[in-house]
């Protein structure tokens, strides 16, 4: 049994603020060279499609959440 609701918002900007620091680690150990510029496009529009992502799992669950845990 899951002890919370699965919030597909935040596993999005997980995985981008992940793959940023995946790009940059990889810059650090050497294997590849990342720009400095990367962190801006990888972190707002994976924000940007979080939030996205977050208002469409609202719409398709309706109310639900908070008041569902009450009954």
């Amino acid at each position: 049994m899951l002890r919370h609701e699965f919030q597909p918002g935040k596993l999005v900007a997980g995985l981008f603020l992940t793959a940023t620091a995946v790009a940059y680690a990889g810059d650090a150990g050497g294997l590849w060279d990342t720009p400095w510029f990367l962190v801006v496009p990888l972190v707002v529009g994976g924000l940007c499609l979080a939030g996205a992502t977050a208002v469409l799992a609202r719409a398709i669950r309706g109310r639900g959440g908070a008041e569902e845990g009450q009954r």
